[in-house]
């Protein structure tokens, strides 16, 4: 992120909330890093009532953490919040896989499939950025073949609380386990092509928990439930 870029033709918040939000997405700040108001305004060139209004929105987004007395910090993850998105999100994305019976074409999943393959030759370069793009995108895909807007919107919310976790998780994997996780989404893809529904949902529950145990496992939790 470069401060001194001028801003988009939006409402500053808007323009800020994406800022931020693309800096904490690809690690510029990291879960913990406090963001003091003063500096980011200096930086920005505004004044703070956008930046809070700003800060606002990415907090109702679970990305920001405003704590009394002490401002703002880019959210850290609890134990207690790590198992109660992942146990959320299983359930979310077994409903996509239910979803997708009727509706998993031929034209689908080769879509799918070449971002599977994209995602396979960005572990085997160990592209992490972007990787963690075409894994977004795969499961973006997912959900949009659900036709179901409200489920989308959802599903979203949930990945977006968990993003820059995953990007922090996949940057201490190892060059295999990097690997491994690419070819996770190519047993994923071809449970869901297999037709076998059972089948596909605890793929995809198995899934989910091997991505939250790789954060757990990454030490980016923390005790609590606050």
């Amino acid at each position: 992120m470069n401060a001194n870029e001028p801003l988009p033709d939006q409402s500053l918040s808007d323009a800020v909330v994406d800022r931020l939000r693309s800096a904490i997405w690809s690690g510029v700040y990291a879960p913990g890093d406090r963001l003091v108001e003063r500096r980011l305004a200096h930086e920005f060139g505004i004044s703070h009532i956008p930046l809070r209004e700003a800060l606002a929105r990415l907090t109702e987004e679970g990305l920001v953490e405003r704590l009394p007395r002490r401002g703002a910090r880019v959210a850290s993850l609890t134990e207690q919040m790590l198992e109660e998105v992942s146990s959320l999100r299983v359930v979310l994305e077994q409903f996509v896989v239910r979803r997708l019976k009727d509706r998993f074409t031929p034209a689908a999943h080769a879509e799918l499939q070449l971002i599977v393959d994209r995602m396979v030759r960005a572990a085997d370069q160990q592209d992490l950025v972007r990787m963690h793009e075409l894994d977004q995108q795969f499961h973006q895909t997912l959900w949009e073949l659900t036709d179901h807007a409200l489920l989308v919107d959802l599903a979203a919310q949930m990945r977006s609380r968990m993003s820059h976790f995953f990007r922090a998780a996949a940057a201490s994997l190892e060059p295999d386990e990097v690997r491994r996780h690419a070819d996770s989404h190519q047993h994923l893809l071809d449970v869901i092509a297999s037709g076998d529904r059972r089948a596909a949902e605890r793929a995809m529950k198995n899934h989910v928990e091997q991505a939250a145990q790789r954060i757990a496992d990454a030490g980016l939790t923390r005790k609590g439930n606050g």
